[in-house]
């Protein structure tokens, strides 16, 4: 029998246990079949047989990113624009960017504008100037954390809140301090207000149509495999109309969201588990977000924030959480015993300590000792969490991204001397932590290589300095993008690694991240993206 796929001349690195390389694989029905040489693997060539020559090149498995957001991505993609640090430099170029795409909308339509860097973009502009650039239309502003906005007056009216409006629980709309009067900078439950607006038209054609874009950016990275962090029920209707329509190109697995009020109760009255689905399509747990963002100067930490105040925070200000502790304990215990493996968002020390606070009380209910339970971002390790995270069996779910892109915010915020507890990998490896990386895009950039870069430098995009202690290798850094992946979401059976009865995920880069030059491998791009088989991205 001829194989579907057969990879030739490549530098495969397998993420097996053993650490073994080879220069070809075969791949029938979308798994491998046989691994070896490029001769060997020839005799698996017939005339049906899709052959990829690997050129001498670097091959990997696909990469898993275990926790992003590509429902709200999709939309955004379609409907919103971007105003990221590549895009404005300056407070003037994000006025400008608002004036021009707002004269160009029809009456009454909301803009709306996402991954604004306040800190790479020249500050965050005033009521005023919102108001001028704005064209008389409601303005929201997505910062990149998705943690904060930025809303005009005529979002506010939008959305009918008043000048002398209280704040949400969980959440504040900013003040100046002298007058009292919004500053138009909203925080967590304040700013879903404006989101739930924006998104409140949103349909599941809107989520599919633009999950095509997704899918074609994160193949051109070599990203065969998601997981959808808090992932809404319209999301999982629209996923499972593109599943039945057969436009489904890489794999997708959803972590259903806590935000959605009924959803996870129904998956619970259902009797549905973790794993219910298939390689494609597949229920990968459930999540709570009770924990904020550190680069926005919410995340909830145990000493209090450095640096300049941003105007209508607290002072001294040590963060918040957006839940009660029983009231979460609650939830995620019912869902425990039900099944249905548990994430809960921690960020600051002060909101891991939360949410393992939770876990430890979900397990004491239910003891269950393979449990994988994660706590999500999990970016301020210092060792009593770490022992804490080890004593558990608990999965450190790294936001790696953030490292990259938002170090600098990090290190401003939070101070040099912290960044030896940050995301850090050196000691969780040393500890035997699982720790898989993820990208939180669109929170960052979907590109990977970023991230493993950094991990493995210490190093952000612009040099600043996360502290080398907690450095790793190279093949430590794939691991937490393919194995690790693939293991905090119990498929490590079917992906991760290139082995006889996985699924044929695989890229080949231009570049040679795991012998090369450390500091290149933020610069790897991908000659090519296979899934199950099928060349789904060529260069």
């Amino acid at each position: 029998m001829n194989a579907d796929f057969v990879l030739l001349n490549g530098r495969v690195a397998t993420m097996d246990t053993t650490g073994s390389e080879a220069e070809a694989l075969a791949a029938h029905g979308g798994r491998i079949v046989a691994i070896g040489s490029s001769a060997a693997m020839r005799d698996h060539v017939g005339p049906g047989t899709t052959v990829l020559d690997a050129e001498g090149h670097r091959v990997i498995p696909g990469i898993v990113d275990s926790h992003a957001h590509p429902d709200a991505y999709a939309v955004r993609l379609r409907s919103w624009t971007l105003v990221s640090p590549d895009r404005v430099r300056t407070r003037e170029e994000l006025l400008g960017t608002i004036r021009r795409v707002c004269e160009a909308l029809p009456p009454g339509r909301w803009g709306a504008f996402y991954r604004l860097n306040e800190r790479a973009s020249g500050g965050y502009p005033t009521l005023d100037d919102l108001d001028a650039a704005s064209a008389g239309h409601p303005v929201f502003i997505l910062r990149t954390d998705g943690h904060l906005g930025l809303a005009n007056r005529a979002a506010f009216a939008a959305c009918g809140v008043p000048a002398d409006a209280a704040d949400p629980p969980f959440g504040a709309f900013d003040r100046d301090p002298a007058t009292g009067a919004f500053t138009g900078l909203v925080r967590e439950t304040a700013a879903h207000i404006f989101l739930n607006a924006v998104h409140g038209a949103d349909s599941e054609s809107d989520i599919a149509e633009g999950m095509e874009q997704v899918q074609d950016e994160c193949l051109r990275w070599g990203i065969t495999s998601v997981a959808n962090s808090l992932t809404p029920s319209k999301a999982i209707r629209a996923y499972q109309a593109m599943r039945r329509d057969g436009r489904w190109r890489m794999r997708m697995g959803i972590i259903a969201s806590g935000r959605d009020e009924p959803l996870i109760p129904h998956l619970i009255g259902a009797g549905i588990r973790s794993g219910f689905g298939d390689e494609w399509l597949r229920l990968i747990g459930v999540e709570w977000c009770p924990d904020c963002s550190t680069s926005g100067r919410t995340a909830a930490y145990w000493d209090p924030y450095i640096g300049t105040p941003v105007p209508g925070e607290p002072v001294p200000n040590t963060g918040m959480l957006l839940y009660e502790k029983d009231d979460l304990t609650a939830r995620a215990t019912a869902a425990h015993k039900a099944g249905l493996q548990v994430m809960i968002e921690g960020v600051g020390d002060r909101g891991i300590d939360f949410a393992l606070d939770v876990m430890e009380a979900a397990l004491a209910a239910h003891p269950v000792s393979d449990h994988r339970m994660r706590v999500e971002h999990c970016c301020y390790v210092t060792p009593p969490i770490l022992a804490r995270l080890k004593r558990g069996g608990f999965v450190d779910s790294s936001a790696t991204g953030f490292m990259d892109e938002l170090g600098e915010a990090y290190v401003a915020n939070r101070g040099q001397a912290a960044m030896r507890h940050m995301w850090p990998h050196r000691s969780l490896i040393d500890a035997g932590i699982p720790a898989p990386g993820h990208s939180d895009f669109a929170v960052c950039r979907v590109n990977p290589f970023t991230a493993l870069g950094a991990m493995v430098t210490r190093r952000t995009a612009s040099g600043a300095e996360l502290d080398a202690h907690e450095a790793v290798t190279p093949r430590e850094a794939l691991a937490a993008y393919t194995t690790l992946g693939a293991w905090a979401q119990r498929e490590e059976q079917e992906k991760g690694s290139l082995e006889i009865g996985k699924l044929a995920d695989l890229a080949v880069l231009d570049t040679d991240i795991l012998g090369g030059d450390p500091a290149a491998i933020r610069q790897a791009q991908v000659r090519a993206t296979v899934v199950g088989g099928v060349i789904r991205h060529r260069a």
